[in-house]
């Protein structure tokens, strides 16, 4: 007997529709996957033969063959194991396939027919929801991601013995009513709006360093890429940490964006349905390039598109791998990453802001001559550690002093995130109305061919440019 179920597979951010096709003939007892697969999926018949011998199923002793169409676009991943086993048991004659059209499985099946929970819900369900799919049935770990679309209803599967209860009792079962109910969210504008209850990094924890601080409000207010440059100790990384608080909100869009990428790289936290902050990444200088950008022989999304729509901060700049670092050019200016692999060509966003720090000089101390026992040979080296191209593509830098004690201001607060905000808040309201119409949403996004136009320069300013560029080339 043939049946044919529909589950959803990954293509970097965006997902597709899966075809499961399940025939059971007459022939030599045998089960055989086929269309293109990995691994995991290879293992998927150990895994869904046991969970249905342990709720009491046995798979018959015939000629069994599963394929998964497109049978040319590579399937891996753990999430083919539900819907192979309700095609089994809808090839089996236990579940009657009329039941489930426009209906979409996914999940992983445990041993004893548990479902457990998968990357990528979200971009699947929407995916579904495009294609006119009515049901999505989703392990119940990942119900409420799934729920996060509107327009499409999602049940929270459990175990196995559940979905075929709730396939095969009578309509009238007051057990069916009460099985698999779908699941409901709070509306999203609410969940963006729960504040956490964790102490966030607040700006009236810096004292001092004024500069600096001004060159973060205007970094976030025009989403600019931010170098700071100073001794140990002069506050840099603690700067860098409280940049997200004075960003505005994410919006739904972005929120769902963020949440997709989280949810493809399987880093969702248990329970959580949608990611309400922006992101701030900062991985240690030894890191990849592959792990920086993304890759891997199956291409997933690196440090950089898990900071989409936040902020990516290196310290110590110079530390990184030059290879890592040069990996950054083409999605620091695109607000994208492309990764071609013999699996795959995939693309994943990248609009992060990247905020940097760095030393003078490899002790740290330079120009305080005092301290600093560096060669200029020693500086020369280490500045150039950093290739232009990259600095090129870094909007602000800032030098950093190390703070004296009686500027310290000691028993008087410093500024609050919350009141530097509002004036990010009111830069982006500018413009907002500045680029209507158009592509741009910030400053930083400008094309040389439109600065004219936006930035207009008066006599005043055109010399004190041409200054610059005369003394500093």
């Amino acid at each position: 007997m043939f049946s044919t179920i529909t589950t959803g597979a990954l293509l970097g951010v965006s997902a597709y529709l899966v075809d499961v096709e399940v025939d059971i003939s007459t022939g030599l007892p045998v089960l055989n996957i086929v269309g293109s697969i990995g691994t995991e999926v290879r293992e998927a018949k150990d895994r869904v033969s046991v969970a249905l011998k342990n709720i009491g199923i046995s798979l018959p002793p015939n000629h069994i063959t599963i394929n998964l169409s497109p049978a040319n676009k590579r399937k891996d991943g753990t999430a083919f194991d539900l819907p192979i086993a309700v095609g089994l048991l809808a090839s089996m004659g236990k579940i009657e396939a009329s039941k489930f059209e426009k209906s979409l499985f996914i999940g992983e099946l445990g041993l004893n027919g548990e479902l457990k929970g998968v990357p990528g819900v979200l971009p699947i369900v929407r995916e579904a929801k495009a294609r006119g799919i009515k049901t999505c049935f989703v392990p119940a770990i990942n119900a409420t991601e799934g729920a996060m679309i509107p327009g499409i209803e999602i049940r929270g599967v459990p175990n196995l013995q559940k979905l075929i209860d709730f396939f095969t009792l009578d309509e009238g079962d007051s057990e069916q009513k009460d099985a698999l109910l779908p699941i409901t969210v709070v509306n999203m504008e609410e969940l963006l709006e729960l504040k956490s209850h964790e102490k966030q990094a607040d700006f009236s924890e810096v004292s001092g360093q004024e500069t600096a601080k001004r060159g973060a409000e205007i970094a976030a207010a025009g989403f600019h890429n931010l170098l700071m440059v100073g001794p140990p100790g002069a506050g840099k990384s603690m700067i860098a940490k409280r940049i997200p608080g004075i960003l505005p909100e994410l919006t739904i869009d972005e929120s769902l964006e963020v949440t997709s990428i989280f949810s493809v790289a399987g880093l969702l936290k248990e329970g959580q349905s949608i990611v309400t902050k922006r992101p701030f990444l900062s991985p240690h200088h030894t890191i990849s390039h592959n792990a920086l950008v993304g890759g891997s022989s199956i291409p997933r999304p690196g440090m950089i598109s898990l900071a989409h729509r936040g902020v990516l901060f290196l310290d110590e700049l110079p530390e990184f791998q030059r290879i890592a670092l040069d990996s950054l050019r083409q999605p620091l200016e695109d607000r994208e990453v492309q990764i071609a692999r013999v699996n795959g060509n995939v693309t994943y966003p990248s609009d992060f802001m990247l905020v940097c720090a760095m030393n003078p000089c490899v002790c740290g101390f330079y120009p305080d001559m005092n301290r600093c026992k560096c060669t200029e040979p020693m500086i020369h080296r280490y500045m150039g550690k950093v290739s232009g191209p990259i600095l090129d593509r870094i909007d602000l830098c800032v030098e950093l002093k190390a703070v004296e004690i009686d500027n310290l201001r000691l028993g008087q607060a410093a500024e609050s995130s919350e009141e530097i905000r509002k004036r990010v808040l009111k830069a982006r309201l500018i413009q907002n109305e500045r680029f209507k119409g158009t592509k741009y949403r910030f400053n930083s996004d400008i094309d040389s061919s439109d600065m004219e136009k936006f930035c207009p320069l008066g006599t005043l300013e055109q010399e004190c440019m041409s200054e610059l560029y005369n003394k500093l080339k």
